[in-house]
Parts: C-alpha cells; structure tokens; sequence
C-alpha cells in the first residue's frame, strides 16, 4: 500500500502554543502575583493592601501588552542578555574571533 502522497502527522495545535495564563507568560504573571499576595499576607495594612493590588494590576498590564507584541518576549530577551558578550555591537578587525559561545 504505497502512495505518492507524503505522510502527514497531526500536530496538537496545544503543543504549538505559547504558554500563557489570562493572556500573559504564565511565569511572569505567578511570579508577580506571588509578590503582590506576599505584600498583602506581611503586612496586614489598608495602604500597602491598595499599593499591592495596584502593583498587580499595572505589572499584570504590562505583561499583557507584551505578550501581546511578542508571545515568548521574556525568553527572547533572556536569551539575549546570555549571547551579549559573544556578540559585539560593532565589527571591528580587532575582534577576539577565539571566544565561541559555550551553552549554561
């Protein structure tokens, strides 16, 4: 039972998805609301109760918005900060062309 057709394979569109939670990296989104519970459950204070949940909801505007231009932006930008010192922002004959990147 040969066929000329190439054989397909299904992909779970899941698997192809960022992982979000409520439109955000889902990291940054724990991580902030982590900090912000941690502020409300210390310090048991109307103000810093109002100063946590205002820091939630701009940080968590923010993560939204970028997440929104770039889905995997903060890998992205990790990434980046890792590779910096093997790629100069200027070409120059005087390069150190020894250095070559050795993963972490």
């Amino acid at each position: 039972m040969s066929s000329d057709r190439p054989r397909e394979i299904y992909i779970n569109q899941a698997l192809c998805r960022p992982d979000h939670l409520w439109g955000a990296e889902r990291e940054l989104v724990l991580s902030a609301a982590l900090i912000a519970i941690t502020l409300i459950c210390l310090a048991f204070k109307f103000w810093i109760t109002i100063f946590a949940m205002i820091f939630w909801a701009l940080v968590f505007t923010g993560l939204k918005m970028m997440a929104k231009a770039d889905p995997i932006m903060s890998r992205i930008y990790l990434r980046h900060i890792r590779y910096r010192p093997y790629y100069p922002a200027h070409s120059t004959p005087f390069a150190d062309t020894k250095k070559s990147f050795r993963g972490w």
